[in-house]
């Protein structure tokens, strides 16, 4: 049995009148950029995550930067991020002059809290932790800490869509949140999308202005700024998309259930910790497993894709070099970093897919 990673085919097959037929209307208008699916989309997506904007850009990457930069972010000031992410995170930050500090994860793979304070200073801005793999950080915690130290907090939302934990929904405490539309993620577009979520007015005027070459109405530019516009396409296929993504949302979470149920005695693999009074949306389903190299090679060569999400933790990229970063900094990220993978998941995935993946992993370890 042959088990992709991900099957977008399948998932297009399944919606493939509606989506022909919101593609279509847009051919029909030839309004490519700008064009009414896009309001509608960020009004829908808004109300999905109980918030009252929604900003529309061309990328997930644009959407922290446009935040960072639109928040007054730049040279000389610091921004507190988990070392454990895409690099999309940290460079952002870069991009607008300030420096990216990391702190290590738990062993849920998200920011340890417990190390944020130490990592304050005079030049510390904001914080942005990320949900990763789905499971949302523990945001009271977080705002008690800006709060504190009065910085802003932006979420990095980008593999977290509908996820939420102790009562809080993305983007319900935060500055802003940002999301990427990336045809994987579990909400998807049909090529580069993003979008940003916050309930401050004046921030998505300054953003959306800034994404739109810094014009709000055409030819009148108040600022430089930059091309960053969801296009009309990405936002009517959004918009039919996001009518499944509850539903979608709930096969993640059988699929996730499945594979705990069926593996949790499985001796050299470590399933994901789920924090209490949280509801994560399986973005990824990431254990951590000892013999890494060896069971993804035997899931190959039983036709089932893995992935590693991600190989390298990011104080450990060659592009930070110049921040002399040491294994002991990060003890946990660097350990797992050789140790997680990512089991296929996604919500067309059926229960006779599910157990054969699970049947091999167990065999791959029940023999060695």
């Amino acid at each position: 049995m042959k088990i992709p990673f991900v099957d977008l085919q399948r998932q297009y097959q399944q919606h493939k009148t509606e989506i022909d037929q919101a593609i279509h209307q847009v051919l029909d208008q030839s309004n490519y950029i700008g064009g009414a699916s896009i309001p509608l989309f960020e009004e829908q997506f808004a109300k999905q995550c109980g918030t009252k904007h929604c900003i529309g850009v061309a990328n997930g990457t644009d959407a922290i930067y446009i935040t960072l930069k639109m928040l007054g972010i730049g040279e000389g000031d610091e921004v507190i991020t988990s070392a454990c992410s895409w690099i999309a995170t940290s460079e952002t930050i870069s991009q607008t002059g300030a420096k990216p500090v990391f702190v290590d994860i738990g062993e849920d793979y998200l920011i340890d809290v417990d190390k944020i304070e130490s990592k304050i200073n005079a030049n510390t801005k904001a914080i942005i932790p990320v949900h990763l793999y789905g499971q949302m950080a523990d945001m009271n915690a977080i705002k008690k800490i800006a709060d504190k130290n009065d910085l802003i907090v932006i979420e990095d939302s980008a593999q977290a869509h509908l996820a939420d934990r102790e009562g809080l929904s993305v983007g319900e405490v935060s500055k802003a949140a940002t999301f990427s539309f990336y045809p994987g993620k579990n909400l998807g577009a049909y090529g580069d999308a993003g979008g940003i979520v916050t309930n401050d007015y004046q921030l998505t005027e300054k953003c959306r202005q800034f994404a739109n070459h810094g014009q709000l109405v055409k030819h009148q530019h108040k600022i430089e700024g930059i091309n960053s516009r969801l296009d009309t396409i990405q936002a009517a296929i959004l918009s039919v998309k996001l009518k499944y993504l509850s539903e979608w949302t709930s096969q993640r979470r059988k699929i996730a259930k499945q594979y705990s149920e069926v593996l949790k005695d499985v001796r050299g693999l470590r399933l994901p910790i789920v924090n209490s009074n949280s509801n994560p949306v399986y973005h990824l389903y990431v254990v951590s497993a000892e013999n890494r190299e060896g069971l993804q090679n035997y899931l190959k060569s039983n036709e089932i894709s893995t992935a590693i999400h991600y190989p390298t933790p990011l104080p450990f990229l060659d592009c930070y070099q110049d921040l002399n970063h040491k294994v002991e900094d990060f003890p946990v990220a660097h350990a797992e970093s050789s140790k997680i993978l990512s089991l296929p998941i996604f919500p067309e995935m059926t229960t006779k897919e599910v157990d054969y993946v699970c049947e091999s992993v167990r065999h791959f370890y029940d023999s060695h």
